[in-house]
């Protein structure tokens, strides 16, 4: 046992993990949680188990059918019809108040190449239909549809210089703060300039709207300051997960059942499920073979979950700057460059919601958790660790101080697995002060 509280796995030693046998290299660890919950608590192969056997198809179509329509993040209202929502506000909050405060940046007049001209735009794309935001070769993304399109845009001294290192004729889309692969959003904030005098916001609206229909959508496309920068300028960004209470067998995980009702221990079918494409979560989940590991997957799980539980722990976070260095992935949990781990939490609920049903013979529809998060800045797929371990805890029936103690844990593996991609959603960017009472989840 480590001092940090997790138990090593010597190298190239044999694991046995309930009747399969491995030969492996690597060092393989698993973090030892220290509360009365610890044996019930899933494993990180366990919380996958539990996450990825959902109709998460219903919850892509459901998005699909959000960015087609057009309406930004007021299309979300849909989802909580019995709320007094209007969802005329938030369209207004975010067209008018925002892009006031951007044109009113004081700027020094600039002539010459400085005297360039600046567009905001704002974007609704379908996160399975794209390979994530972030431009790379060979693959469908959404930078990469979006800076073709602006390709006609850019001045004559751009185009010359790309032409003559032999590089396709493509504009320089800044965005707000990058999505994964398979995340959706229906307020993602660009910007993008040019020389060019004679470039007009419906032009560029157009353009891109040519160039996947129906999966990347450019709502609003306005000129701003030229020191306006979408990622810098941003005090807030809002994003919503979807979680399927449905296991896809058509049980459903009622709100108001506690863990203590529920318990049940895995079938060989789901102890032997593995999730795809994820070698480095499929690794952590492997246990040594010592008492206190055999204790973990003997123990009988609990199957449902509390989503009033959820929101207590969620809103603990709220109106807190902490580090989330432990909820975090692909980051670095020390960092001596670059940006801190800390983020400060304005707004952290949960509720449970029905998805609108279009076949009239079924009754109601697809019953959801839908989780939303407002901070100042989000780190690597922190949203979807913290919907997984706030789960996992909600399940176990963790103290609602749970997500905060875990932040003062030595290692990442106090944490779950992140939740599955498809459930997330980047809502909007806000430049403005943040109000509550435009939330979804009050």
């Amino acid at each position: 046992m480590l001092a940090n509280g997790v138990a090593k796995i010597p190298a190239a030693r044999k694991v046995v993990n309930r009747g399969s046998l491995m030969e492996n290299g690597k060092v393989y660890i698993h973090y030892n949680h220290t509360d009365p919950c610890r044996h019930s608590r899933w494993t990180a192969r366990e919380s996958y188990q539990y996450m990825y056997r959902r109709p998460w198809q219903k919850v892509v179509d459901f998005y699909s059918d959000l960015v087609s329509c057009g309406k930004g993040a007021s299309s979300l209202s849909s989802l909580f019809v019995d709320e007094k929502l209007v969802s005329q506000d938030i369209t207004e909050n975010f067209h008018s108040c925002e892009e006031t405060c951007i044109a009113n940046i004081p700027t020094k007049d600039k002539t010459g190449r400085w005297e360039r001209v600046t567009f905001k735009i704002v974007l609704s794309y379908h996160g399975g239909s794209f390979d994530g935001w972030q431009k790379q070769p060979g693959l469908n993304t959404v930078q990469g549809l979006v800076e073709k399109s602006l390709g006609r845009f850019v001045d004559e001294r751009k185009a010359k210089k790309l032409k003559d290192r032999s590089l396709p004729l493509e504009g320089c889309a800044v965005v707000a703060g990058r999505t994964d692969k398979g995340v959706t959003a229906l307020q993602q904030v660009c910007s993008f300039y040019t020389w060019r005098k004679d470039v007009k916001c419906g032009d560029i609206k157009d353009a891109i709207n040519e160039a996947a229909p129906g999966k990347l959508r450019a709502l609003t496309v306005a000129q701003v300051s030229r020191v306006f920068h979408p990622n810098f300028a941003a005090n807030w960004r809002r994003y919503f997960y979807i979680f399927p209470l449905d296991d896809g067998e058509g049980q459903i995980n009622h709100s108001e059942m506690g863990c203590s009702n529920c318990a049940y221990a895995l079938d060989d079918e789901q102890i032997n499920w593995q999730p795809e494409n994820d070698e480095e979560e499929q690794s952590m989940s492997l246990l040594d073979e010592n008492e206190d590991d055999n204790m973990y997957n003997t123990v009988a799980k609990p199957r449902n979950f509390s989503v009033d539980k959820v929101n207590k722990l969620l809103q603990q976070l709220e109106g807190r700057s902490l580090s989330y260095k432990m909820f975090a992935r692909d980051t670095k949990a020390s960092r001596s460059t670059g940006p801190p781990t800390e983020c400060f939490m304005f707004h952290a609920r949960a509720t449970d919601a029905k998805l609108p049903n279009d076949d009239k013979n079924c009754v109601g529809g697809l019953r959801v958790m839908c989780v939303e998060l407002v901070a100042n800045r989000f780190l690597r797929k922190m949203v979807r660790v913290l919907v997984a371990t706030a789960i996992r805890e909600a399940a176990v029936g963790a103290d609602d101080d749970a997500l905060l103690k875990l932040m003062e844990a030595t290692c990442r593996r106090a944490t779950a697995p992140p939740a599955p991609p498809e459930g997330l959603c980047l809502v909007d960017v806000g430049y403005g002060e943040f109000k509550q009472e435009k939330c979804l989840i009050l």
